[in-house]
C-alpha cells in the first residue's frame, strides 16, 4: 500500500530526492561522528568516513565538501542540542541551587544519549585544531556556560551559596562534567546521572565529615 510519503515523494520527485539526501546525510554524520569521537578531528579522514558508510570518496563529497564542514555541522548540532536540552531541563528548577543541579543532571543525561557527539564537540575546544570550527560554536558554548554561571551568581545573591567566584565555581563544574567521558565506563556499575550525582553531594556538601557530638 502506498504510504502518503510515498504518495507526495511520486507527485514531486525533487522532494523525494532531497529526503533521501537528508537520511544519507544524517547516516554520514551519525559515523563521522563515531569515528571523531574515537579517532579526533585529526586522526579521522574523508575516505575512513566513506569506507565506513560503504560509499566512495566521491559520494561523500556530493553531501560535504570537505570534513570540515562536516565536522562543523557535527558540533553545531550537538551544541545546540545540549543547550536546548540543559535550559528545558533548568526551566522547572525551584531555586537557583536547584537549577544548578538539573543542568549538570541534564548535561549528563545529553552525554549519556549522545557520547560520541560530545567527545567530538568537546574535541572542538581542547584539540586546537585548524579544521576545529571554533567561531561557529563558541557562541553557543559560552551561552551553556552562562547558564550554569548565571544561576551560580543567583544563588550566591540569594544566600544558597557562600561568597565565591561565579566563574570559577562554573568552570569547576564544567571540568567535572567534561573529564568524565576520559575515564567513565557506560558498562561500569555507575551511570553518568549517578556520577555526577556524587559529585553534587560532594560540591555542596564538601568532603569534611561532620564532627561528632
Amino acid at each position: 500500500m502506498a504510504t502518503q510519503s510515498n504518495v507526495a515523494e511520486a507527485a514531486d520527485p525533487e522532494r523525494g530526492s532531497r529526503r533521501k539526501s537528508d537520511v544519507r546525510q544524517e547516516q554520514l554524520t551519525e559515523i563521522a561522528c563515531r569515528l571523531f569521537a574515537k579517532k579526533g578531528y585529526e586522526g579521522t579522514s574523508l575516505r575512513d568516513i566513506a569506507d565506513e558508510a560503504k560509499i566512495t570518496k566521491a559520494a561523500l563529497y556530493y553531501h560535504f565538501p570537505n570534513k570540515e564542514a562536516l565536522y562543523e555541522r557535527i558540533v553545531l548540532e550537538s551544541m545546540q542540542a545540549l543547550v536546548d536540552s540543559v535550559r528545558e531541563a533548568m526551566s522547572r528548577g525551584k531555586s537557583p541551587l536547584d537549577k544548578v543541579r538539573l543542568f549538570m543532571e541534564s548535561s549528563a543525561d545529553f552525554l549519556d544519549r549522545s557520547r560520541n557527539s560530545w567527545i567530538a564537540g568537546s574535541n572542538a575546544f581542547w584539540s586546537g585544531s585548524e579544521g576545529d570550527p571554533r567561531a561557529g560554536a563558541v557562541y553557543l558554548r559560552d551561552e551553556y556556560e552562562h547558564l550554569l554561571r548565571d544561576c551560580i551568581a543567583e544563588a550566591i545573591a540569594k544566600g544558597e551559596v557562600r561568597k565565591v567566584d561565579p566563574a570559577i565555581a562554573g568552570r569547576m563544574l564544567l571540568s567535572m562534567l567534561n573529564h568524565i567521558c576520559r575515564w567513565h565506563s557506560p558498562k561500569g556499575r555507575l551511570s553518568t546521572r549517578e556520577v555526577i550525582e556524587q559529585y553534587l553531594d560532594m560540591a555542596f556538601g564538601g568532603l569534611r565529615a561532620t564532627p561528632k557530638r
